[in-house]
């Protein structure tokens, strides 16, 4: 009897529980349908999906993989649209390929420093000719001497070379940085010490010999100022061989390693610092390398700890501090005695990927055509209907990206490359290849292949700030044998630096007449 006062009390909570629970997704349900309603009244091409999908967030790399979603979610999601029954809403999609976004750069002044000390040398190195013109015409006017032909000459000489040294200067070095290098460019720190020496001792000359003894020959104060400009520009002359000129000759060759995949590049550089070698190095890496992906590097440490967490070690006899040591060594016995099947286990789990993948492309394939068909469907109607009723490049790839994207979703959910790749990029890059009338496959190489980082957008860069580890300073020139690494918050770039040897190249003279022979035909021979 009170068992069954018990078992009837329980089936009322649970009767009660099942009720509300019920009630609970009525009235989510109903502020769906109410939500769908509204968004269908403010535009016939939004739509609503019933499941609401998990944003995809960046994989860490110490950490196993972890999918929030199951890949068949959209089988199992209902859209319900004005246009087409195979679209997705623009709310709902708002989290597609969304990447959780890293921290705001600060503005950094630090950078335009070099630029604007670069600026200040410049406009004294302009006024200061200049100067030497128009203070004695201030100062003692009536003494000096008339300036004649020769003088005008002068004068147009000057400038002429003021014209092209302000050119020269301006392609050489207002420019801004490219990056910020942990310590000072000796090369271009040693030509703003050389030019600031020149302007000062001949301010002192000018101040000395002209100011204090006011000079009446105006003629020879034109050449001190021709001179002067003709010095500035033997600087600049020199500027462009230890800027420019000297690293073009190959001289070493670097090998650049990551650490993460080992993907490995080789560039020939002249002669530079090791921070202007690793300067090049970056700017090669975001067009050379492929796009980093952590989610890739977790399969083996995933593997490893799936193999660790299915053992279990039963300890029968004794108990104390021999336990713990006794079953980390029971585990290590019985994963050596796993290694023999373990490769079979991985040949069938990479065997299913890329059985996965080739299933996801093929769909994500079909959905792309089907789309631009549909496209080019458009096209040909709105090319009846009148010229304000057209539709712009925009409007279409939002229009026909829901049926995509379902497919490319999946797709990119397969080959973890959902971080990679928002939404707003692929409607960008969809709309681009409907105005440029190109293929569904031109517009799948990008998903299809990975490219380099610089085609992506920049919030899918894993970082720009890098850390420079060398044992040798980083101002000292490149020598072989040199290494150090360029680090940042997920992995790193290894460079060993070789010389190229030298090669030595010997002549062999042939003679012409070394190469004749004669054939002698015999009447006995077939031929």
């Amino acid at each position: 009897m009170d068992t069954d006062s018990i078992h009837s009390g329980y089936s009322h909570h649970s009767n009660r529980s099942r009720g509300s629970n019920k009630q609970s997704e009525r009235s989510s349900r109903d502020r769906h349908k109410s939500h769908s309603r509204d968004s269908s009244s403010r535009s016939d091409k939004n739509v609503t999906i019933s499941a609401s999908s998990a944003q995809p967030q960046q994989p860490d790399q110490g950490s196993a993989p972890t999918d929030a979603q199951d890949d068949n979610w959209g089988e199992t999601t209902t859209a319900v649209t004005g246009t087409s029954d195979h679209s997705l809403s623009q709310e709902d999609l708002a989290g597609f390929g969304k990447e959780t976004e890293g921290p705001v750069e600060k503005l950094n002044c630090v950078r335009f420093l070099p630029l604007a000390l670069t600026l200040v040398l410049g406009l004294l190195v302009l006024i200061t000719p200049l100067s030497f013109l128009v203070l004695p015409q201030l100062m003692w006017p009536e003494r000096l001497q008339a300036c004649g032909t020769a003088c005008e000459g002068l004068f147009l000489s000057l400038a002429f070379k003021l014209l092209i040294l302000l050119l020269a200067g301006w392609a050489l070095f207002a420019r801004p940085g490219r990056a910020s290098l942990p310590r000072i460019a000796v090369f271009r720190a040693l030509l703003g010490l050389l030019t600031l020496l020149l302007l000062l001792s001949y301010w002192l000359f000018f101040g000395v010999r002209i100011l204090d003894s006011q000079d009446e020959n105006y003629q020879g104060i034109v050449q001190f100022a021709v001179s002067l400009v003709d010095a500035l520009l033997f600087i600049h002359y020199l500027a462009v061989v230890l800027l420019e000129i000297r690293h073009l000759q190959p001289c070493f060759s670097l090998c650049v390693v990551r650490s993460t995949d080992g993907e490995t590049r080789h560039y020939n550089l002249g002669q530079l610092s090791i921070q202007r070698a690793a300067l090049v190095i970056l700017e090669h890496y975001y067009k050379d390398f492929s796009v980093h992906n952590p989610a890739l590097l977790t399969a083996a440490k995933s593997r490893a700890a799936k193999h660790l967490a299915g053992l279990k070690v039963y300890n029968v006899d004794g108990s104390g501090s021999d336990a713990a040591t006794a079953q980390s060594r029971a585990k290590i016995a019985a994963a050596a005695r796993q290694r023999d099947t373990s490769h079979n286990e991985l040949y069938y789990e990479e065997a299913e990927h890329d059985r996965r993948v080739r299933k996801r492309r093929a769909r994500l394939v079909v959905a792309v055509e089907e789309a631009f068909t549909h496209v080019r469907r458009l096209q040909e109607e709105e090319k009846k209907k009148p010229p304000g009723d057209e539709m712009d490049p925009r409007e279409a790839a939002q229009a026909i990206f829901p049926s995509m994207a379902r497919a490319l979703q999946k797709y990119l959910r397969t080959t973890r490359q959902q971080h990679c790749h928002s939404m707003d990029s692929i409607q960008a890059h969809l709309a681009f290849c409907i105005t440029n009338n190109m293929t569904p496959k031109a517009f799948l190489e990008s998903y299809l292949t990975a490219g380099p980082t610089l085609q992506y957008t920049r919030e899918c860069w894993q970082t720009r700030q890098w850390t420079l580890v060398s044992e040798a300073s980083v101002t000292s020139p490149l020598r072989h044998g040199s290494e150090f690494q360029l680090k940042s918050s997920d992995f790193s770039l290894v460079v060993t630096s070789k010389a190229i040897p030298h090669l030595k190249l010997s002549e062999e003279y042939v003679h012409p007449k070394s190469h004749k022979f004669v054939l002698q035909l015999q009447s006995e021979t077939s031929v």
